[in-house]
């Protein structure tokens, strides 16, 4: 296991008391007030007037379309980032190529651009009066307004998260595996299966989580391509906001705690995916 140095314990240990439990309360406090106290609050309004209504909001067949079709977006983006995300990190951690540099920045755009202007832009490209919304309508196919488009926009603002997750790790381990069993005579696929992905396992996992997290609860793209129609194209995120803004707080507050409940998985899972992740490193630099 990796050791801290004497000159990094050192300093880690100069700080008074009084300082350490300071920066300490501040940390947890800023947690408290910015993060528990919103989640607790969330839970509390939505069983404000008892289970009996927070359920029947949770069976309204609006709530349950919204839900469902959550689910179905969330299923279609996940295995196509994942796709993307294993052949990028593969390409960019194991090669050498032209416009390499050029690639990692076209990764990281979501990050930098809006959601509500991504949007913007698939309607931009896809809608009535868009560069290809006149072929659209010839043919009868919708992807504005409708599933299509949801898909598309929930896919540009998650696609980093799988990538970004393995580019660091598949650099840091090399490439002397996989040139190893290349050279023992195993195919691309063999290596792939064999060697690769057991060693990214963890990596692509804490990936996929947050990438499922942000698919479930993604607003802004979604909410300019879904156009709002309540059974059709909303989202639970939408769906929140809808009830919202006719004063339906309890009905909100109970569609709102299925995405605090989200919150709450992804980031256990996310704990235990960090701690197996940090074991296997320790173990690899122990072998080293």
């Amino acid at each position: 296991m990796h050791r801290a140095s004497p000159v990094s314990r050192s300093i880690s240990t100069t700080e008074t008391r009084w300082v350490r439990w300071t920066l300490l309360i501040a940390a947890l406090g800023f947690l408290a007030f910015f993060l528990l106290l919103p989640l607790v609050a969330v839970f509390a309004e939505a069983f404000r007037k008892g289970g009996e209504l927070y359920f029947e909001a949770l069976r309204d067949p609006d709530a349950r379309s919204a839900i469902e079709l959550t689910l179905i977006v969330s299923a279609i983006s996940l295995p196509l980032n994942l796709v993307f995300g294993v052949a990028a990190a593969w390409a960019i951690a194991k090669f050498e190529f032209r416009g390499k540099s050029l690639l990692v920045t076209l990764i990281d755009l979501p990050f930098s651009v809006s959601p509500v202007v991504a949007g913007l832009i698939y309607v931009l490209l896809f809608g009535a009066q868009g560069w290809f919304g006149p072929w659209l309508s010839a043919h009868d196919f919708k992807v504005i307004f409708a599933v299509p488009g949801m898909v598309l926009a929930t896919i540009f603002v998650t696609f980093p998260f799988v990538a970004r997750e393995l580019i660091p790790l598949m650099e840091a381990q090399g490439s002397d595996e996989e040139q190893a069993a290349l050279v023992l005579g195993a195919s691309g696929w063999q290596t792939f299966w064999r060697v690769t992905l057991p060693n990214i396992k963890w990596g692509l996992l804490y990936g996929v989580i947050l990438c499922n997290a942000r698919a479930m609860g993604e607003f802004g793209a979604v909410s300019v391509v879904s156009g709002h129609i309540r059974g059709q194209t909303n989202t639970v995120p939408l769906h929140v906001e809808i009830l919202y803004n006719e004063y339906n707080f309890v009905a909100a507050f109970a569609c709102a705690s299925i995405l605090a409940l989200l919150a709450l998985v992804t980031l256990a899972l996310k704990t235990l995916v960090e701690t197996r992740l940090a074991r296997e490193q320790d173990a690899a630099l122990q072998a080293a």
